[in-house]
């Protein structure tokens, strides 16, 4: 289990964000913000797809006005994405945006970011302060020679201290690259000298299938550090298809697991039962589970059985049979046709039995 790095808990909207709560999925429209109706119809598709926060760009005045619209049409916190115009953060402060992101550096005058950080402290707005190198401060650039991770961090450090001075403890950082490296380095940092929680992401990830590998490699490194406290894969796609991946990187490392993981080994000569069937057929039969167990479907009778020990429970295949483990020890052999029938059979009864310790120790709900 990754040791989250310890943050202060930030309010936004009915979520809690920090190191003592999961870590959330949020991604942004990329409809025409003026377009009231298609924004709200993309965003129910979001929330349908897992987004736990949604982001709208707010470029216009007009685009502020549709805010209480959206607000009532969504039970997930709303953010306001503004970029240059102060204006229209302080508009979307005023029409009830839950947070405000907010890059200082493209802002303007100092007056300017500080007129909305004390818009956002008397209305009990949160603020997301987003750095990238785009922007960075003239004496930082002069400073360090080039938007260097140690200048995005000195960065964000500056515009976060600057927000206290106003009364705002309501903030959460960001501190974004397209370079995986880059971004390590620099959340990596920042997590070492803030309690500050991290919306972490890699920018300009890509097309869905690169992208979805870049931005695993990128968040997946952050997130095993122990920083990260929202995430937002970034594709070249619909804003919907980015949830799915997003959720697989916070099961692979540990993070956060709320389906089922599948471990499957690589087909090779040895298998001698329909092994990809069967793993599409489990993936298909567990579609609604949200049962965080590790599953293991295997097809080879040489290292199979003791590799299907590992999991809660799991298959090792052979000869058109199957033997079905659970906790290192076997249930009972089963027929090949029968696989998927026995393993769905004996996570529903792994699923009542966490059902009933969780009502024993007082739970309702398994942690999400």
């Amino acid at each position: 289990m990754v040791k989250r790095r310890a943050t202060i808990q930030v309010p936004v909207g009915d979520l809690m964000i920090g190191s003592e709560h999961p870590v959330r999925v949020q991604s942004m429209t990329n409809t025409l913000s003026t377009d009231r109706e298609g924004t709200a119809a993309q965003i129910k598709r979001m929330v349908e797809a897992g987004c736990e926060l949604v982001r709208v760009t707010i470029p216009d005045a007009e685009s502020a006005a549709n805010i209480p619209f959206w607000r009532s049409k969504m039970d997930v916190p709303f953010i306001a994405d503004i970029h240059f115009n102060h204006k229209m953060a302080l508009a979307a402060i005023e029409a009830g945006a839950d947070k405000v992101r907010i890059n200082p550096g493209n802002i303007g005058k100092e007056s300017k970011v500080r007129e909305v950080l004390q818009a956002a402290h008397a209305k009990g707005t949160a603020i997301r302060i987003g750095v990238n190198s785009g922007s960075l401060e003239k004496d930082l650039l002069e400073k360090h020679g080039w938007p260097s991770p140690e200048a995005l961090v000195e960065s964000a450090l500056r515009h976060v201290a600057f927000a206290r001075e106003q009364g705002v403890e309501k903030i959460i950082v960001s501190i974004k690259s397209t370079d995986v490296p880059a971004a390590l380095a620099a959340n990596t940092l920042f997590g070492e000298q803030s309690d500050v929680p991290l919306h972490v992401g890699i920018t300009e990830a890509g097309d869905p299938k690169y992208g979805a590998i870049k931005s695993a490699a990128g968040i997946g490194a952050i997130l095993l550090r122990g920083l990260g406290d929202t995430i937002r894969v970034s594709l070249t796609s619909d804003p919907e298809h980015e949830m799915p991946v997003a959720y697989d990187i916070l099961k692979c490392t540990g993070v956060r697991v709320i389906s089922p993981e599948i471990i499957a080994c690589p087909t090779c000569g040895r298998i001698d039962i329909d092994l990809e069937k069967i793993v599409e057929e489990v993936k298909e039969r567990l579609i609604t589970c949200t049962l965080p167990v590790k599953i293991s479907v295997l097809g080879c009778a040489v290292n199979g059985p003791g590799e299907a020990r590992e999991a809660d429970i799991g298959i090792a295949g052979g000869a058109g049979e199957g033997l079905l483990f659970r906790n290192g020890k076997t249930v009972r052999k089963v027929p090949e046709a029968q696989i998927v029938d026995a393993l769905v059979e004996e996570i529903a009864v792994i699923e009542a039995e966490r059902k009933a310790e969780r009502e024993a120790s007082g739970l309702k709900e398994p942690a999400t």
